[in-house]
């Protein structure tokens, strides 16, 4: 599964740098500034599923390029943008069944993201304006643009937790993917999709954006996604970044770590320069997840997760996007000497799919949580046993292996066979009550539901969640199993040793249902719960606006 910052995920923004608009050599400068516009509208809303050469997902979403639908439907395309789409359809020879939510942008808006895409990537036809768009809207559910944004806006807050308060804390000025703050309750930072951080003043709740995306030296803006951020003691924010550049004869994700250089009149972390970077060839279809947690552990090393380059190992059919599978340092963790002047990549762990959170419990014990695959496997929740010197890392089973479904099993006809001798390390066991799969215990949790930010309560917490992680968990962004929505929920996640010496967990639900969480973090005795959109389901499909930051804190009674 895939999500927002994982991005298969996000390219949404490098879908910029990756398209060929082909309208004309010199298109009028009312023509050319639709272009310009919907090409960022199109990377922000459509390439996650389409991607950002508008080549789809076979099978699963629908190719833009070259597409026989699209040229014969022009109407049903601008109804599928304002109104959703859940309609099985044909495009090219192949059946397609899934869903699209709506998109909530004004008339001009979806008038220019068709413009761009109905003139891309060897489409042709004539612009679409506004008052088509209006037209064709007046005859759907919500028939204006007004009437949708309301449609999808905040939801109420869900019952707060026993022994908790709850209150809607901030709303967010932008998609948003972390929270960082010293953990004792100082400022906290907010890291957007695009590479903005944002400063929360705890006193006000206004924002002060600190860095911009121009920021980052030696990338462009608007070409790149962040998705992990940390603040270290010397009060420097390390922030991970992929940034997809269409070289030849491969496409390359670019990734890394930049750190903050300097300090603002306010003292807030400014100037990101680069500190690390390495790449790989971009991944097969929407499945290249790139860097995203990076968290500096109990024994002072910063970690950082890799995701997958691939859904389950397939080798794809992209001539340009490399048939190797994953890399050495794809679906993996690693670590760093963040005293090092030269940063050197070690893998502690691998066949992790895509840990998008990881986090330490009380004793040390270092757990990842990562989303499976589009097939109806489980999402993990895995120990992490870093080698000793001259060890190799232990490997957690992907794409060969996945949950606790012994090795063999053949998820897809593609599924490569594990190497000979390999030894597999199990997930944690979920034995419930919440986030099981057909109410069996489950390694670990619910298929689909995209496990996202982490954080640890220790023993000085109200009953129901102290001593467990928190686990948020995104949501489904595919039809869950039967058709069932997955996730949009916070989990408390108590775990123990089985009898045969593995890790089991008892999970409840500690809040729900949620608009996406993607992020929960503690500061000092308040827990800050990210929501990156507003629906609270997927079935629904409400389009996604920027969400909001809940907080949490324990009842006075129950401290």
């Amino acid at each position: 599964m895939c999500f927002p910052g994982s991005f298969a995920v996000v390219s949404w923004v490098s879908a910029m740098a990756a398209t060929a608009v082909v309208f004309a050599a010199d298109p009028a400068p009312g023509l050319a500034a639709s272009l310009g516009r919907g090409k960022i509208l199109y990377a922000a809303n459509c390439s996650m599923c389409h991607q950002v050469t508008g080549r789809g997902t076979p099978g699963t979403y629908p190719p833009l390029a070259g597409s026989d639908w699209l040229a014969a439907n022009r109407d049903g395309a601008i109804r599928a943008v304002v109104a959703g789409f859940k309609d099985p359809i044909t495009v090219n020879g192949r059946a397609y069944h899934g869903q699209m939510p709506a998109a909530v942008l004004t008339d001009t808006q979806v008038a220019d993201v068709l413009t761009f895409t109905m003139n891309s990537w060897g489409n042709t036809a004539a612009p679409v304006v506004p008052d088509e768009v209006a037209r064709i809207r007046a005859t759907t559910e919500f028939k204006t643009y007004e009437a949708l944004k309301k449609a999808s806006d905040f939801r109420p807050l869900p019952a707060a937790p026993d022994g908790f308060d709850l209150k809607e804390f901030a709303r967010l000025p932008d998609f948003a993917t972390r929270i960082a703050s010293d953990g004792k309750g100082g400022k906290l930072y907010v890291l957007g999709q695009g590479g903005a951080v944002w400063r929360l003043d705890l006193a006000t709740k206004k924002f002060k954006q600190i860095v911009w995306p121009a920021d980052y030296v030696g990338l462009r803006a608007g070409e790149f996604s962040t998705l992990g951020l940390a603040l270290d003691a010397q009060r420097r924010l390390w922030i991970s970044f992929n940034q997809r550049v269409d070289s030849r004869p491969l496409v390359t994700n670019e990734v890394g770590i930049y750190r903050t250089s300097a300090a603002d009149a306010d003292g807030d972390p400014v100037a990101p320069k680069p500190w690390f970077r390495t790449s790989y060839p971009y991944g097969i279809g929407p499945y290249n997840h790139g860097v995203s947690d990076l968290r500096f552990g109990p024994d002072g090393l910063l970690y950082l997760s890799s995701g997958s380059r691939t859904d389950g190992g397939e080798t794809g059919d992209a001539p340009n996007l490399g048939k190797m599978g994953e890399t050495d340092i794809t679906a993996s963790l690693w670590r760093f000497d963040p005293m090092a002047a030269t940063p050197v990549l070690e893998v502690v762990a691998r066949g992790i799919r895509n840990a998008y959170s990881f986090g330490w419990d009380a004793s040390g014990h270092l757990f990842t949580i990562a989303n499976g695959p589009d097939a109806h496997a489980g999402e993990e929740m895995d120990l992490i046993t870093p080698p000793k010197p001259g060890e190799a890392p232990e490997h957690h089973g992907f794409p060969y292996q996945l949950t606790d479904v012994p090795a063999g099993k053949k998820w897809y006809p593609h599924t490569p066979d594990a190497p000979a001798g390999q030894k597999f390390v199990l997930p944690v066991m979920n034995l419930g009550p919440a986030a099981l799969f057909d109410g069996k215990p489950t390694g670990t949790f619910t298929p689909h539901s995209s496990p996202a930010g982490i954080a640890w309560l220790g023993d000085d917490w109200p009953q129901g969640a102290r001593n467990g992680f928190l686990v948020g968990r995104f949501g489904n962004l595919i039809p869950g199993v039967g058709g069932a929505d997955t996730g949009f929920d916070v989990l408390s996640v108590k775990l123990g040793r089985g009898t045969d010496g593995g890790w089991t967990a008892r999970t409840t639900t500690f809040l729900a249902p949620l608009g996406r969480p993607i992020d929960v973090h503690v500061a000092g005795k308040k827990i800050y719960v990210l929501e990156y959109t507003r629906p609270t389901d997927f079935k629904s499909q409400m389009g996604w606006l920027p969400g909001r930051i809940l907080e949490v804190s324990p009842k006075a009674a129950a401290r």
